[in-house]
């Protein structure tokens, strides 16, 4: 699978380990810019080699439409898809519960 502008990821090595961010921008093949709007703020991204993310199979539509329309995104809404990614693998655990 290849990474996409807005997806959610989960970093697997590094400082960020196991914090989920979202993808904000993919340089090359091989690294990609990501932030989570708390810890790691838009104006300064990581990059990260994508050999240390998994790639979950999440898009943020808020923040590929955000990154379309003005070419930058708010940390607020970075915050919010990666809550709403944390709130739906909770629900998904909680399910298999049952």
């Amino acid at each position: 699978m290849n990474p996409q502008v807005g997806q959610i990821v989960k970093v697997l090595k590094g400082q960020g380990a196991p914090q989920p961010a979202v993808i904000i921008a993919i340089p090359d093949e091989k690294f990609v810019y990501i932030a989570d709007g708390n810890k790691r703020k838009f104006d300064q991204p990581k990059k990260k080699n994508l050999l240390h993310l998994e790639l979950m199979p999440v898009i943020s539509s808020e923040v590929v439409n955000s990154l379309q329309e003005s070419g930058r995104v708010t940390n607020g809404k970075l915050r919010y898809a990666v809550t709403k990614f944390l709130e739906s693998a909770e629900n998904s655990v909680e399910q298999k519960g049952d």
